[in-house]
């Protein structure tokens, strides 16, 4: 049985591993984009936070058949090769079988697999959009829909969408881009000192994954902890309507569009404070989350050349007084 390499003994990358972890609390956020140089530590911190998670019901994960399962089986991790099919995405009909038997052959399809765990696309910007653009609307919906020749299929498709991407390679479209939850951006450590323990840390779980694995288990109980806490208490973290005015003025301040950043601005906040395990969301939580709720739905503005990132910081010092 492989061995996933600790979540908690990622170094760095802090803003992915909290965005990860928001996702988790909260699948409504709507998936995570990662954007950033290769070598990163991207889809290893995914497998990781899926192989952390506990085990769910067998009958609420993996292929939707129709064959009764029962049992756990862990968290489903599924990663998306670039040249997939639609048929190989969304599932197949098999029409001679269904019109010559009267039966509805379905063939699951990636999506089915992933139900109730993680579906990860390396390179998204490279996926063909009208891919991007099905995933997205069944990470939405929780549900997808197979129909071929007046035949429909419907099985629960409900999963953490988690994308990668190097922007030197080509960009997302906007209107796809927009429709992920949070937006993180990671960089090859320059810190000689961190580099070098990341080093020492990858060395260790190559010589020995179940030592290692073993000395980080402590870190990796309070992580699923923190996790199954901030599940449990999501619901009555309190939003208080400053904060709420707060958010707004920020959306407003940087100029995003639509209501859809404020939106999930006010879903990260909330389960980031159910992570931290506090009863109301403060003006921190929003300013933590602003800069990964909003930096992929601004608008370009021609007349300012500052990054994103800044032009939020920015705004937020502004909105704060």
């Amino acid at each position: 049985m492989r061995v996933s390499f600790p979540f908690s003994a990622i170094v760095g990358q802090d803003e992915m591993k909290r965005a990860l972890l928001i996702a988790a609390v909260d699948a409504r956020i709507g998936g995570v984009m990662v954007f950033g140089d290769r070598g990163t530590g991207k889809s290893t911190a995914v497998r990781a936070l899926a192989a952390l998670l506990p085990p769910v019901r067998a009958d609420q994960a993996g292929y939707q058949d129709g064959t009764p399962r029962s049992g756990q089986v862990p968290v489903p991790f599924v990663d998306l090769p670039l040249g997939a099919t639609e048929d190989r995405v969304v599932g197949a009909l098999d029409l001679e079988r269904a019109l010559g038997a009267g039966i509805k052959a379905f063939e699951p399809g990636l999506l089915a697999r992933a139900n109730g765990g993680f579906l990860y696309i390396d390179e998204v910007n490279l996926l063909e959009d009208h891919i991007v653009d099905l995933l997205l609307d069944v990470a939405a919906s929780g549900e997808n829909v197979v129909e071929r020749e007046g035949l429909s299929v419907r099985h629960p498709a409900r999963f953490v969408l988690v994308g990668s991407g190097n922007p030197e390679e080509g960009e997302l479209r906007p209107q796809l881009l927009d429709r992920f939850g949070l937006s993180v951006e990671v960089r090859t450590p320059q810190e000689l000192e961190q580099r070098v323990e990341i080093l020492r840390r990858c060395d260790a779980f190559e010589r020995s994954p179940s030592a290692f694995v073993e000395h980080w288990a402590a870190d990796e109980r309070a992580t699923l902890a923190a996790i199954a806490r901030g599940r449990a208490g999501l619901p009555m973290v309190a939003l208080p309507d400053a904060v709420l005015a707060f958010a707004s003025r920020l959306c407003i301040a940087v100029g995003a569009d639509g209501l859809r950043g404020e939106l999930t601005l006010m879903r990260a906040a909330r389960a980031l404070a159910a992570l931290e395990a506090v009863s109301e969301v403060t003006q921190a939580h929003v300013a933590t989350i602003a800069p990964m709720a909003l930096r992929h739905r601004l608008r370009r503005n021609v007349l300012d050349e500052t990054g994103s990132t800044a032009r939020i910081l920015r705004a937020l010092e502004e909105v704060a007084g």
